[in-house]
């Protein structure tokens, strides 16, 4: 307990759009800072999804605020960190979770999907990151984390190069702030989840019958070598551990979450 006493964590993607139960990776990662001691910000596309994630927080007597933000928008992310820096007086860790997923490869890919996928997964870290930076330079380091995605290294067996590019490009991205910024005790890491049974899987398979539905994720539980799928709590307690100071000496590192999958 405690981990993360006195620290601020700004959470973009706090919320969830998945319209079946359970916390999703944004959700749970919020939370687990909460309960670990740190005053989160809450922020999302969706004012009420991060105000659901907030109220979370504070039924568990946590401390939290949330707002809403586009994350491909530069003077709204610089907003949403001026603010989490202006309510708690610090600013210590950034955790970028906004992602979105394109189906094709690259003769169906739109153009126009292509740009999408690229501003929401990788200009959004980009933004992050430029006016999150100067904050935590002034106060003598911080933890960026950034979650990308199985995707970013291997063939998963679906088509959506977009994500993949965009994602290959967030861990390249993660490894050269980190090392341009390790003299000044900022650190930057990677979380590369694998198949998870997260609400957004859920809401993805919701209009299967029972039957298939339960084939479904049997199936994706049979590949992973541990013979189940991760959940956001693996996420979330991976978060944590990199936003701790635990974690003080690790910077630039892809931290696979993946039950062995990508081996």
């Amino acid at each position: 307990m405690d981990r993360l006493k006195g620290k601020t964590a700004l959470v973009f993607g706090a919320g969830s759009s998945a319209t079946e139960g359970g916390l999703s990776n944004g959700e749970a990662v919020a939370l687990f800072f909460a309960r670990e001691g740190a005053f989160v910000v809450c922020a999302d596309m969706r004012g009420e999804a991060a105000e659901s994630t907030c109220q979370k927080i504070k039924n568990e007597g946590g401390s939290a605020v949330a707002i809403a933000c586009n994350v491909t928008r530069s003077d709204e992310v610089k907003a949403a960190i001026d603010h989490a820096t202006a309510v708690s007086g610090r600013f210590d860790i950034l955790h970028n979770n906004v992602g979105v997923e394109q189906l094709g490869g690259p003769v169906e890919t739109e153009e126009e999907d292509w740009d999408r996928v690229h501003n929401v997964n990788l200009k959004s870290v980009f933004l992050a990151c430029k006016h999150a930076i100067p904050v935590m330079e002034k106060q003598g380091g911080g933890s960026i984390i950034n979650v990308s995605s199985t995707a970013s290294i291997r063939w998963s067996g679906t088509p959506f190069i977009a994500y993949n590019s965009s994602k290959a490009a967030v861990n390249h991205v993660t490894r050269i702030v980190a090392r341009q910024y390790a003299p000044k005790q900022i650190r930057c890491n990677a979380i590369i989840p694998g198949y998870m049974d997260t609400p957004h899987i859920r809401t993805l398979y919701k209009d299967l019958d029972p039957s298939a539905f339960a084939d479904k994720m049997r199936e994706r539980d049979a590949k992973c070598p541990m013979g189940r799928q991760g959940t956001s709590a693996d996420v979330a307690n991976a978060a944590v551990f990199l936003a701790s100071d635990e974690a003080s000496y690790i910077t630039g590192q892809l931290l696979v979450v993946d039950g062995g999958w990508t081996i």
